[in-house]
């Protein structure tokens, strides 16, 4: 069956939350991988928040990794034809460039989910990342032509834009897309700018699409878009599982991790050199502390965690480095964390900024830049530092007040447990899908 019969038990501070037909409320999770991304790790996370705090959460994936009995998946081929046509389809209109083929979405090709058993049998559609094959433009209007609510989480930009996830400085998307910086053939009526208006045609007729921001400032950028402007966004963070991430003796888990320097600083990605995350700006901080004297390059090791590449990058880097590759196990991040002095966030924005409130989780003390969604998550010099956006220097003044600053595990892992814990965020959704269930 799609879903279990019933919950033989809650836990005691759980709330069950019923649909309109007396039966526990039914939300369907939607997105594209079921584990891979930082997408994909918050939706399954929120999966299991919800499956724990009264609401029965099942996850639709093209890609399903593990044998979760509450994820299932799509067509898997069906969905490999349509990732590999739209990649196609880009290609071939960016002149047969490999150049941002994969920082641009047009959603041409995807599955038809309304036809599915679990689509009819849900009470509310949750979607999360949905591109790259999963759901088309087309397969889009269908959900939201079907009359059922829809909860709609952007955890990056493509939903108030054309087909970018990542604006960078470009602001087109608050009034039309249109001469878009990744296209090779840009102008009038690029392709952004067609499917600009492709989306605002869809997004005109959705009479029960809520988005939501996983930070205040995504919030602030969804609202000054004209494509999402004028539709209801609410702001709820990702969650963590502070079961999973627990900290360890700071000697214990550097013997685990067999290093032994004074300081260490990690720093984690999917990608360590997707260029959004700015990894050069750590590489430059470090350099600074070094140059300027205010540690040995022998006191202080780097732990990097994620795929890479381009490892000549590493060459760069002025003290020594461990590179752990990607990380999987909650276990092991755990370990990384509570080793580390400092967890660096060196992005030009972050949406919000999982790692920094896995760090705090474990005791690691979060440094970030200013700006952008982090400043949700951190109180500057009270749970982390908040440098000048894109400034070197007050990055290299922030990790090194955050190696010597003693704030108290206790501090930083409240503040996680106060906002972003399974039971908080749970809740936090589930009056979401109240109200909007039960507008008719």
């Amino acid at each position: 069956m799609f879903f279990s019969f019933v919950f033989m038990v809650f836990p005691l501070n759980s709330i069950t939350f019923v649909s309109k037909l007396g039966k526990l409320m039914k939300v369907l999770i939607v997105n594209t991988s079921e584990l891979t991304g930082g997408a994909a790790v918050a939706a399954h996370r929120l999966m299991t928040a919800l499956n724990n705090n009264g609401v029965e959460a099942m996850m639709l994936v093209g890609k399903k990794q593990t044998d979760h009995h509450s994820v299932v998946t799509v067509n898997r081929c069906l969905h490999t034809l349509h990732f590999l046509w739209e990649r196609w389809c880009i290609f071939f209109h960016q002149c047969f460039s490999r150049k941002n083929l994969f920082k641009i979405d047009i959603a041409n090709a995807g599955t038809d989910i309304t036809r599915l058993k679990e689509f009819r049998e849900a009470d509310v559609i949750h979607l999360h990342w949905i591109n790259q094959g999963m759901l088309s433009l087309h397969s889009l209007q269908k959900i939201l032509e079907s009359g059922k609510p829809v909860v709609w989480t952007m955890h990056d930009m493509w939903e108030l834009t054309a087909i970018c996830h990542h604006v960078y400085e470009c602001n087109c998307y608050e009034t039309e897309c249109g001469h878009c910086p990744y296209l090779r053939r840009a102008g009038d009526a690029d392709l952004a700018h067609r499917v600009f208006h492709r989306k605002q045609q869809i997004y005109a007729n959705a009479q029960r699409l809520h988005f939501v921001a996983v930070s205040n400032w995504l919030a602030a950028c969804a609202r000054r878009s004209t494509l999402i402007g004028r539709l209801p966004i609410t702001t709820i963070p990702n969650s963590i599982s502070l079961e999973q991430f627990v900290p360890i003796d700071r000697s214990v888990a550097r013997k685990q991790l067999g290093i032994g320097e004074r300081y260490v600083i990690s720093f984690g990605a999917a990608r360590i050199d997707d260029p959004i995350k700015g990894f050069e700006y750590l590489v430059n901080a470090m350099r600074k502390l070094v140059e300027t004297g205010r540690f040995a390059a022998s006191e202080v090791r780097l732990l990097l965690f994620g795929g890479i590449r381009r490892p000549e990058l590493l060459q760069e880097i002025p003290v020594p480095y461990t590179l752990l590759g990607y990380i999987n196990s909650e276990k092991t991040l755990s370990q990384i964390y509570s080793a580390s002095n400092v967890t660096v966030s060196s992005s030009f924005y972050e949406t919000f900024g999982q790692t920094l409130i896995e760090a705090q989780a474990c005791g690691s003390i979060p440094v970030s830049f200013a700006g952008s969604g982090q400043a949700d998550i951190i109180e500057h010099l009270h749970t982390g530092y908040l440098a000048e956006r894109l400034s070197v220097d007050d990055l290299a003044q922030g990790i090194a007040w955050g190696l010597t600053a003693d704030i108290p595990l206790q501090q930083l892992r409240e503040n996680v447990v106060s906002r972003y814990s399974e039971d908080v965020v749970a809740s936090q959704y589930q009056q979401l899908y109240q109200s909007i269930t039960q507008k008719s």
